[in-house]
This record gives structure tokens, C-alpha cells and sequence, in this order.
């Protein structure tokens, strides 16, 4: 058995969740087409995800071809869930990212695809809605080739496009598909300009090796209403995207959890790929977060995806595990797991979260825990007062948290409106120390010293002694690393303290009276006197974007882009509009969006994505008093 994990990929209403019906329901697996309208797909199972009609959480379906079986993840289409695509990335062999032909390359489209592109993950590409009035073909293609790949090879066509009747056909001729793949494929080119005609089986082997080298991207049409290239697209799949052959026997299990899901009785099921070796049940597996061993645990159950009836997990594998109540998204299995940065950038906006009823405070922190741990790229930030706020990616993900700690938490809650997260970066070196006084009044009998300096940007909290080891007891050194790195989630701005290099360079202790709590309470003095003498500098998330609007409008646009902080990179000029490049704060993207129609006749197109940050150039806005949770 050969096993390969796929996922389906898409802006938001592409039809994305519709296309994974029509596949299970090719393959034999469902006997039943669900509907998004309906709210009976496979995939949606939640109350949100039916009601809404929109795929918040990763599910796993799977289907069999020949002696090949197919792990199927349906991802959330909505860029505010981002977070639950990114983890799947981390499981994928290979991906299907859909297009709808009417609306064309979308904004999350773009983003997805640069994701996919950096990973070289295979893809398939597959233009949905053939069936719709305005979809479109020949003008499509050459604007995926423009903003998602020059190297978008067709391989089937249309026939009636825009109709109930549309019908796909292969192509008549390969040669304009090989004269793409022999960009990279020197068999191919010196073909070509021989002048010799590419058999159809050269041309799908080089097709197929440059997919599986993320190089080059077939691009198949069809409707998952109507079943039209869906066979095509199940050909690809099996012929085009690279599998594995699954090992009988295995060793060390070691694998990746990527989503965690909670049962109404609160117990966890986690959802892991299996790298290598073998799992079962009953046996003692250690865990492991952040290159370090965590935790043991022994599973109660696994079920295998596509395979219920097996009790061993294998190589390739997709399981479903329950009895490991420690167990979190991004947990390592077996082993450390290779280093590596996210794909998606952070949240960038935060909202203070209330109780709507009073006294409901503690069930509400308790309930936003419980799903920051469903999606760890949702922190949140305890307030003074007990207020927790909690970080986002948009105003959708708001609704659908309100949504969820209503109805699977019993707690009704309110939001302030989205702001900005800002952070802090030391501008310099600054250092302090403070000694304990063996004789007279001493609050804390404890010496500390530190110097803060900073780091180069992307590599958060570093932390390192400049004392011997042994110059203290580890209980006492444990307390200063500890209170050190809880300090530096409020800097002198009020907010957290990140890229910066924290050295221990003076301690002192007496060993009669010291207790670890005299250097929890003392570090955090120095460290703040250590910032204050370095500086730091309030930093604001910005955004990268492309506008495109009318000729005439350009002027107004600009002037609004600059009222709003926003710097242009480049700009184009077409036959009737302008390309505008730029980076903007994202506290001004929603308000410029709003603002774009008015500006533009209507006619604007705007995209941007979240895209590294810059020092806040207005007063610096100040923090609550909070703690990063």
C-alpha cells in the first residue's frame, strides 16, 4: 500500500469543501453528496462550521485509489484561520489549491500559493465553478501565470464554459505544456528546437517530476457540482503528486501533532503524522515541545485515517490519539522535531475580552486557555483587573470565538474593538545591579546583575549566564531565569520586550536566610533599570499590499495611502490603471478597505498580507498593565 497526505487548499468560497465531497463521493466513500448550504458536508462537523457554511477547523477524510491511499485535509479557506492551515502544511506531501473560475485569483490565493511555493510543496492546481455564469479560461490562465506562477501548465480545457453543459476535454496538443517544463528540462528543449513533436508520455513525466519538485504546477478545470474533471483531478492526484510506500514493520515511532480537538466530556483526541516507526497503544512515548522533552505518555486509543480497523500505526499515517491529557498542537512525538519558523506570520490585532455576566471571570480565562491550546498562535494577555485580551488575525475569528465559548464553554462574552499588537526592541545595551545588604534593612537577600542588548530581529529571548554554574544553587538560578522572562512581557511601554539578548552578570546569596523568593522579586527590578538605561523602541506590525486602481484616481488614493502611514514601493502603470506596491500599519489596513471604494469609482482591487513590522513613528502608545499568558 502506498500512502500519500494531501490537503485542499483555497480562498474562502472557492469551493473548497464542496470539492471534497464530490472527491469522496467519486471514490466510493460516501454514497451521499453533502452540501455547504445544507450544512451536511463530512468535513464541517462543527455547529459554527455548518451553520456558517465555512471550514474553521482541519479534518481528515480519507479515500483509496488502486493500491494507493489518500489522506484528505479539508483546511479552513478564511485567511483569519490561517493558523490551522499552517499546521497543516507541516503533514502535507502534497496539495490541491482551488480557484474558482469566476472569481479568479483571490487575495488568500496569492498567499497561499507563495506559502506553498517557498515550501516546494506539490500542487496541484484545480479551477472550480466551470459550470457558473462568467467563469472564465484563457484570460484566467494568464493571470495565475502572472500572480501565482509563470509555470501554471494546463492540462485539460473547456468546452461551454460559463454553462450548466460545461464539459472538460484534455488538451488537443501538449507542446504548449512542454515548451514551459523545458525551462527546466533539457531532453525537453533540445526537442523543441530540433523541431521535433514531444510525445504525450515525455511530457507527462516531465510533468510529473517537475510537481514533485514543487517546480511547476498542473492546472486541471472542472465543477464539483457537476462531477466535470473530477476524474482528471483524481488521475493527477494518483499520477502527478509523489507517494510513499507505507513499511509492513516499524521501529521508534516519531511523529508531529498538528490539531487538537476537545470531546463535550473535555477529554483531548489529538490528530498526529506519523514520520517513521511504529504507535500503539499502551505504550510509554516521550513528548516533546520546543526541542525539549516535555513529557511521557501512554496512549488509551489511535484509529488509523482510512484504515479504523488497524490497532498500529505506520510511517505515512494519520492517527487520531486519545489519553494524553499534556498533549498540545505542535508537540513532537518520539523526538525533538527539526527546527523551523512558522509559514504564516503571528496575529497582528488583539481584542480585550470581558464576561458578559459578572463573576464569570475565572471561567472565562479558564475557557480561552483551553482553546489557545486548540490553536497556539491564539495567545492571550492577562489585563489589570483580571481582564484577558486575546490575539487574532481578524474580526471573522472574533465572531466565531464569541461563538464558541457560548456554546461549548456556557460563557457569553463581549469584545472591545481590534487594536494593533505592538512589542518592544532594546535601542541599546543597558545594565544594573543591585546587591544585598548583609547588614541593616534589605528587602531581598539576593544579588542580581543584568545586561540587556539587542538581538537580531525574528529570534525573541535569549538568555545566558555570565556566572559559573555553581555560583548558585539551580533552584535560585531557575527563579531568576523564570521571573527574568515573565518581566519581559511588560517593558517600559507597557508592552512585550522581544529581540533581545538578557546576560546574568553578577549573583550573590546568603546561604542561612536566601530563599528563591528573593531573587524572583529582585530580578525584575534590575532588569527594568537595565531597560530603562538601554532605551527601547515601540514597534508596530505592518502590512504589505498591492492596490490597483483607475487612472484618474491615483492621486486621491496616494494622498489617503500617506494620511494613513503607508509607504509606496513601486508602482505601474497598465493601459487604464495603476499598480500601486507598498507597506502600510496594519491598524490602517481595514480602514483604508473601507475607504478604497470611495476613493476609487468602486473600481479598486485591494490585497495585502501581514509582513514584518517597523518603529511606530507617532508617540508611542501605551499598554494596559498586562502579562503574556
Amino acid at each position: 500500500m502506498h500512502i500519500l497526505n494531501i490537503g485542499i487548499l483555497a480562498h474562502v468560497d472557492a469551493g473548497k469543501t464542496s470539492l471534497t465531497e464530490r472527491l469522496l463521493f467519486e471514490t466510493g466513500v460516501i454514497d451521499r453528496l453533502g452540501s455547504v448550504d445544507d450544512g451536511n458536508t463530512q468535513t464541517d462537523t462543527g455547529e459554527i462550521e455548518r451553520r456558517r457554511g465555512i471550514t474553521i477547523r482541519t479534518a481528515v477524510a480519507s479515500f483509496t485509489l488502486g493500491d494507493l491511499r489518500v489522506n484528505l485535509v479539508d483546511t479552513p479557506g478564511h485567511a483569519d484561520f490561517v493558523a490551522e492551515v499552517e499546521r497543516a502544511l507541516g503533514v502535507l506531501d502534497g496539495a490541491v489549491l482551488v480557484l474558482s473560475a469566476v472569481e479568479g485569483v483571490q487575495p488568500h490565493t496569492r498567499v497561499l500559493m507563495k506559502t506553498l511555493r517557498k515550501l516546494r510543496l506539490p500542487t496541484l492546481i484545480f479551477v472550480n465553478k466551470i459550470d457558473r455564469a462568467g467563469a472564465r479560461e484563457h484570460d484566467l490562465l494568464d493571470e495565475m501565470r502572472r500572480r501565482l506562477s509563470p509555470s501554471c501548465v494546463p492540462i485539460t480545457t473547456v468546452e461551454g464554459i460559463g454553462g450548466r453543459g460545461a464539459v472538460t476535454r484534455p488538451l488537443a496538443s501538449l507542446r504548449p505544456a512542454a515548451e514551459v517544463l523545458a525551462e527546466r528540462d533539457d531532453a525537453l528543449l533540445e526537442l523543441l528546437v530540433e523541431g521535433g513533436e514531444p510525445t504525450s508520455g515525455q511530457v507527462r513525466a516531465a510533468l510529473a517530476g517537475q510537481c514533485a519538485a514543487g517546480e511547476a504546477y498542473p492546472v486541471l478545470f472542472g465543477s464539483a457540482i457537476t462531477g466535470q474533471g473530477v476524474t482528471e483531478l483524481l488521475d493527477g492526484i494518483a499520477g502527478l503528486l509523489p507517494s510513499v510506500a507505507q513499511p509492513e514493520e516499524g521501529g521508534r515511532p516519531h511523529g508531529l501533532v498538528f490539531a487538537v480537538e476537545r470531546a463535550p466530556s473535555g477529554e483531548k483526541a489529538a490528530y498526529v503524522r506519523l514520520r517513521a516507526g511504529a504507535l500503539r497503544t499502551r505504550e510509554k512515548i516521550g513528548f516533546y515541545r520546543d526541542g525539549t522533552h516535555a513529557y511521557d505518555g501512554r496512549l488509551t486509543a489511535l484509529t488509523v485515517a482510512g484504515a479504523p480497523q488497524r490497532r498500529t500505526a505506520l510511517a505515512g499515517d494519520i492517527v487520531k490519539v486519545q489519553g494524553v491529557p499534556e498533549i498540545r498542537v505542535g508537540d513532537h512525538l518520539g523526538g525533538p522535531g527539526p527546527a523551523g519558523q512558522a509559514h504564516f506570520t503571528p496575529p497582528s490585532l488583539e481584542t480585550v475580552v470581558r464576561a458578559r455576566v459578572p463573576g464569570e471571570e475565572p471561567r472565562l480565562h479558564a475557557a480561552l486557555l483551553a482553546l489557545a491550546e486548540q490553536d497556539p498562535l491564539i495567545g492571550t494577555r492577562t489585563l489589570a483587573g483580571g481582564e484577558t485580551s486575546v490575539l487574532l488575525y481578524g474580526e471573522v475569528q472574533k465572531e466565531v470565538i464569541g461563538e464558541t465559548l457560548a456554546r461549548e464553554f456556557g460563557v457569553e462574552a463581549t469584545f472591545e474593538p481590534s487594536r494593533p499588537v505592538y512589542f518592544e526592541r532594546p535601542a541599546g545595551t543597558g545594565e544594573a545591579l543591585e546587591e544585598m545588604q548583609r547588614h541593616g534593612p534589605n528587602e531581598f537577600m539576593a544579588t542580581v546583575g543584568l545586561r540587556v542588548e539587542p538581538a537580531p530581529p525574528g529570534t525573541g529571548v535569549r538568555y545566558r549566564l555570565e556566572v559559573a554554574l555553581g555560583s548558585l544553587p539551580l533552584a535560585y538560578h531557575r527563579a531568576i531565569e523564570e521571573s527574568v522572562r515573565a518581566a519581559l512581557r511588560e517593558g517600559p511601554h507597557g508592552w512585550p520586550v522581544t529581540d533581545v539578548v538578557v546576560a546574568v552578570t553578577e549573583t550573590g546569596y546568603d546561604a542561612p536566610t536566601t530563599v528563591a523568593a528573593d531573587f524572583r522579586g529582585r530580578a525584575p527590578r534590575v532588569l527594568a533599570e537595565a531597560l530603562r538605561r538601554a532605551g527601547t523602541i515601540v514597534h508596530e506590525p505592518c502590512h504589505r499590499f498591492e492596490v490597483e486602481v483607475p487612472l484618474e484616481t491615483f492621486g486621491p488614493v496616494t494622498a489617503q495611502l500617506a494620511a494613513l502611514g503607508g509607504e509606496l514601493r513601486e508602482t505601474w502603470r497598465r493601459a487604464d490603471t495603476w499598480l500601486l506596491t507598498g507597506e502600510i500599519p496594519a491598524a490602517a489596513v481595514h480602514v483604508f478597505e473601507q475607504r478604497l471604494p470611495g476613493l476609487s469609482h468602486g473600481e479598486g482591487v485591494w490585497w495585502s498580507e501581514a509582513a514584518g513590522d517597523r518603529p511606530v513613528r507617532h508617540p508611542a502608545p501605551g499598554a494596559r498593565s498586562a502579562a503574556v499568558r
